[in-house]
């Protein structure tokens, strides 16, 4: 497929989704693989911005001593994995809706082994779904769920797009905001927390990911920001919402909310591989959120 220009991937926040694709891919062909998406790479090699980026671990300069492609890759195949347990864990539960705020190039609706009548809500930007989209076509693929792309900004109002695709308000529902809150306005974040309790059944799940308080001048000059800069044109920094973070956790216990909150390291830990910590870590104020609505209350 040849590379072609499109708005809504190659640059700011939309370049992150495509650095999320390549490391997938890479961490797809690692021996050692904790999560697989062999779709990918398509989205890669379809833009322009990243079309030279590698999507094999034998593409990757120094291996998995490359800040990026290394240390940075093996957090995101370690997160994928994470989530797709969470959701996974779910269904398991009864839960048949899933929406995935932020969706970017996200492909689980095509990979992961759903049961019958799963629906999968892809929120994001319009250019995003559009290069999603374009790709898509051409690889002629059939989703393993019923896959609903719903075009808007979670900045902006998204309620009526996703009650007129057919999300059912009465059910429970899986939510996942995976790297999507980091870039996020303080106030923007406050407000898709009180709108996914707005319209959470009791049993629904939420997981999503957020950076604890402002990280130090030693932080900041982290080499996995350098090189992400420097390898990619990616300032994570500069693309981070520097206002105080709200209480995003204490926001949803106030609601009726069971938490757990994680660090990555956690689950490096349990599955023998990715990223531990480093001296001035970039990771380290990392935090995995889970939580679920259990219990009737009123609104």
């Amino acid at each position: 497929m040849p590379a072609a220009q499109h708005t809504g991937v190659e640059d700011g926040v939309g370049l992150t989704a495509l650095m999320v694709a390549a490391a997938r891919a890479i961490e797809t062909h690692r021996p050692d693989a904790l999560a697989s998406d062999t779709y990918a790479e398509h989205f890669v090699r379809a833009a322009e911005a990243s079309a030279a980026w590698p999507v094999r671990p034998a593409e990757v300069p120094d291996g998995d001593a490359n800040p990026l492609w290394g240390r940075l890759g093996r957090y995101f195949g370690l997160r994928t994995r994470v989530l797709d347990d969470f959701l996974i864990r779910s269904t398991h539960a009864g839960v048949r809706q899933v929406v995935l705020l932020g969706a970017g190039l996200d492909m689980r609706a095509f990979r992961l082994d759903w049961p019958p009548g799963q629906v999968v809500y892809e929120i994001d930007r319009d250019g995003v779904l559009t290069f999603k989209r374009d790709v898509l076509d051409g690889l002629a693929l059939i989703p393993a769920a019923t896959r609903c792309p719903i075009a808007a900004d979670l900045r902006d109002t998204w309620v009526r797009s996703l009650v007129s695709a057919g999300f059912d308000l009465t059910a429970p529902t899986a939510w996942l905001a995976e790297g999507l809150l980091l870039y996020l306005p303080s106030a923007a974040e406050r407000r898709l927390i009180e709108t996914v309790d707005r319209l959470s059944a009791d049993g629904s799940a939420l997981a999503f990911e957020v950076k604890l308080g402002t990280e130090s001048p030693e932080v900041r000059a982290n080499p996995v920001y350098a090189a992400t800069r420097q390898q990619i044109g990616v300032d994570l920094l500069a693309l981070f919402d520097r206002e105080p973070r709200p209480d995003s956790v204490g926001s949803l216990r106030a609601r009726g909310w069971s938490t757990a909150v994680h660090t990555p390291f956690d689950f490096a830990r349990q599955h023998g591989r990715g990223p531990l910590p480093e001296l001035n870590d970039a990771l380290a104020s990392n935090r995995w959120v889970f939580a679920t609505k259990r219990g009737t209350r009123e609104r």
